[in-house]
């Protein structure tokens, strides 16, 4: 497209995002700062998938369309596809990414009360992990709104029990 965005102007504006969202914004209600920014996300995904479609025929079905978001639309914004697509063609796609570029960076002190504990069944329920899906919202928002625009109204959420792997899980709504 000729037109990019630095790698660190991104992070940087989806960190100060989340922060303010969660922290200073609804720091008591964080159903609601979860919901506005997968809705920032939704708006983002829409207009990229608009931008990325300009010049190409409607998708046939379902499938076509996730493809393009696992090849072309998941390379334009993060300059690789998604590493692994698993179906249960009915209607709900798994798209993994072993090394999500937004995660790929981050850490938690394991030195502190919150840290990732050692049981993987646990990963759930701790705060580092909880801190940590909220950044997972603006992707999950991404992915929705670039399926709504192709005329594929879905459900997105995210799974992080193998950092710095992603799995974002797409439901079909019928």
């Amino acid at each position: 497209m000729g037109r990019e965005v630095s790698e660190s102007c991104i992070d940087s504006l989806l960190t100060e995002m989340v922060s303010s969202y969660c922290n200073h914004f609804y720091a008591n209600k964080p159903e609601l700062a979860a919901r506005r920014i997968e809705a920032i996300g939704y708006q983002v995904g829409h207009q990229l998938s608009e931008r990325y479609t300009m010049e190409r025929p409607r998708f046939s079905d379902h499938l076509e369309a996730i493809k393009f978001i696992c090849k072309d639309f998941w390379s334009e914004l993060f300059k690789k596809q998604i590493d692994n697509l698993k179906t249960n063609h009915r209607g709900t796609f798994v798209l993994q990414d072993n090394r999500f570029r937004w995660l790929a960076r981050m850490s938690l002190d394991p030195t502190a009360d919150d840290a990732v504990p050692q049981d993987p069944s646990d990963f759930a329920e701790s705060k580092a992990a909880q801190a940590m899906s909220m950044y997972l919202y603006f992707p999950c928002g991404i992915i929705r709104g670039a399926l709504s625009n192709l005329g594929i109204p879905c459900a997105v959420s995210a799974d992080i029990s193998n950092l710095p792997a992603c799995s974002f899980v797409v439901r079909i709504k019928a």
